[in-house]
């Protein structure tokens, strides 16, 4: 049985569903010209979310932009209203949609907190940048 879904975020839901999710993220972020777009697959591995994305915005503004577009595609989509941290800054902007969260960074601030590495092998990371 799915978890409940909080605030209207997609969590728990059918792998199906998620991977839906992430299609509809990953078009957004090509879309809006987002670079070294990496996912990273989390189901079974944490209970957080099926996957994790990060991407790049050349500057803060364009950081800002491609969250709020795919905020706006992700609630016409689904009528989901992700949570979303950090657009103000532009720096790096978390948006949770539950099943998949969302990491946007200005180039400087994901090298600098690398969260590839975390996450995957190191093999895999050099491979996906």
């Amino acid at each position: 049985m799915p978890a409940p879904a909080r605030s209207g975020i997609m969590t728990g839901t059918n792998p199906a569903a998620s991977d839906a999710l992430l299609a509809v993220i990953l078009a957004s972020l090509d879309d809006d010209k987002a670079e070294d777009v990496v996912t990273i697959p989390l189901r079974g591995r944490s209970e957080m979310g099926d996957f994790m994305v990060i991407a790049t915005g050349r500057s803060s503004r364009q950081v800002g932009a491609i969250a709020e577009k795919l905020t706006e595609r992700l609630k016409e989509a689904f009528g989901t209203n992700c949570k979303i941290e950090g657009k103000e800054t532009g720096d790096w902007v978390l948006i949770d949609s539950g099943d998949v969260i969302v990491h946007l960074f200005r180039p400087e601030v994901r090298e600098f907190y690398q969260l590839e590495k975390l996450w995957m092998p190191a093999e895999a990371v050099a491979k996906a940048r």
